[in-house]
């Protein structure tokens, strides 16, 4: 495959992925608006907690063996180990949480919450059983036909969902609903990806297999504990209560950051194994997107969650506010590992976790305890720009990336985001609808962004598909092309 081709379909795969993202996340919204109006913040808080130990299982049933089969100059012969190992993992994890569902909910402070533990635990076996048919289409950048399976999820689930808590079900219901999805969505990958199951050890591949993956695996669990430790501490600190504001605020930051994020995960291990350079235009360009996002966001935190939840989720704004920052970071960290991945590197990511970890979990007990949940949230931002940035900039330097190039191609983006964001700070000042201060002065830092960084984007995107390294010929940001 010619560098052009191979550009061309990762970027077609980032289009699909983009608008799969996009669309679901939408949907989600209206969804999660539903349930907000429906539910309690501590029935939010409950359900969190399930999510929480279900998020971190599903992680680890994957072992980091589909980045194996994506990386693969063989899938063929590779994927019946993979497929195998994959599905022993799910099922044995699956049967220890149902076991101990009732201990890890203790354990995390919400005894409310061991029924749905107990029901989201078939969702391991099936996350282990469609490890490789997953694999395969992102290897193959079908995002189209992820969309699909995508968008079937997101129907069943929401069905069911709404069915269910309209029924009295509450937290129960939103498990159910989960389940009965993935089951569906489970069907669908084998089929879209023309995989048939096929299960079988080869004992000449299993260590280089496990020795690659395992380290992934690793690094993907601490990520989402990472991801999910302020919730463990906010449980057994502050309570389900507050648990509840602050999940809705991390909820309305992913709403860009889990779409870019997804973007970057889909296709840069892929494009990155192939391509093998690419990754100052690459993180400039996410870059260029995420940080506006967050900092509107941020900007806009107060009127967005009064106008789209309530006045009594209000108390989440401030966590909003730095959450925003802190999602735009973890877009970059992405794009990072899968670039780290692409060159066999699992280990320093790994590292790169557990130092991560330590800190934010100090970090995070400290400022809880003394800030509640808008401690929680500035932590994240903290440890993120004081540690973890500098800690990947040195492994990507050592993997023979050129950091000051890559860095002076992110600049200009960074500078015009910060008029984007005061002018939605007056909007939000003067103006005192909630509805016509989040109209507005998203409309006004979305045009004043794409005025000043607009033509900077076009130029980027056109230079990444032509294959050429905008770093070196970008260094005055509103020149010609």
């Amino acid at each position: 495959m010619t560098q052009t081709s191979l550009t061309s379909r990762a970027a077609r795969g980032a289009a699909w992925s983009g608008v799969s993202n996009i669309t679901l996340r939408l949907g989600g919204l209206v969804v999660g608006i539903i349930l907000a109006r429906i539910l309690a913040p501590e029935q939010f808080g409950v359900y969190a907690v399930a999510l929480t130990v279900q998020g971190i299982l599903m992680t680890v049933a994957d072992l980091g063996l589909s980045a194996e089969v994506i990386r693969s100059d063989d899938p063929d012969r590779v994927a019946p180990t993979v497929a195998s190992i994959g599905l022993i993992s799910g099922a044995v994890l699956a049967v220890m949480t149902l076991v101990s569902s009732t201990m890890l909910a203790e354990l995390l402070g919400s005894r409310d919450a061991a029924p749905a533990i107990a029901v989201l635990s078939i969702t391991l076996l099936l996350g282990g059983a469609t490890v490789v048919p997953y694999a395969f289409l992102l290897r193959r950048f079908q995002q189209r036909e992820l969309f699909y399976v995508g968008a079937a999820d997101f129907v069943v689930s929401t069905t069911v969902t709404l069915t269910l808590v309209g029924l009295g079900f509450g937290v129960l219901g939103l498990a159910i609903g989960r389940v009965t999805a993935q089951a569906v969505s489970t069907v669908m990958l084998f089929l879209l990806a023309r995989v048939r199951p096929r299960f079988a050890i080869d004992r000449t591949i299993l260590a280089p297999v496990l020795a690659f993956s395992l380290p992934i695996a690793a690094a993907n669990l601490l990520s989402w504990i990472l991801l999910n430790v302020d919730n463990i501490v906010l449980a057994r600190v502050a309570g389900a209560v507050a648990l509840g504001y602050y999940v809705l605020a991390f909820n309305i930051s992913n709403w860009p950051m889990s779409a870019l994020s997804q973007v970057v995960r889909s296709i840069a291990m892929p494009y990155f194994s192939r391509r093998g350079d690419g990754l100052a235009e690459v993180t400039a360009l996410a870059w260029a997107c995420a940080l506006p996002a967050g900092a509107v966001l941020a900007s806009l935190a107060s009127p967005l969650i009064e106008f789209v939840y309530g006045t009594k989720w209000l108390p989440a704004a401030p966590v909003l506010a730095a959450l925003g920052v802190y999602g735009s970071l973890r877009v970059v960290f992405d794009i990072f590992a899968g670039y780290l991945y692409s060159r066999g590197q699992s280990r320093p990511v790994l590292w790169i976790q557990v130092l991560w970890l330590i800190v934010l979990v100090v970090g995070m007990v400290l400022a809880t305890r003394a800030y509640g949940i808008v401690g929680a949230g500035w932590v994240h931002v903290l440890v993120a720009v004081a540690v973890i940035l500098p800690a990947y900039l040195l492994v990507i330097r050592r993997a023979g990336v050129r950091v000051t190039a890559m860095l002076r191609a992110a600049w200009w983006p960074t500078l015009a985001t910060a008029p984007a964001a005061t002018v939605a700070v007056i909007s939000r000042i003067l103006i005192d609808s909630p509805p016509l201060a989040v109209l507005v002065g998203g409309l006004a830092a979305l045009v004043v962004y794409g005025l000043l960084a607009g033509p900077w984007l076009v130029r980027q995107y056109r230079r990444l598909r032509a294959g050429a390294d905008p770093v070196q010929v970008d260094a005055t940001p509103m020149g010609d092309e």
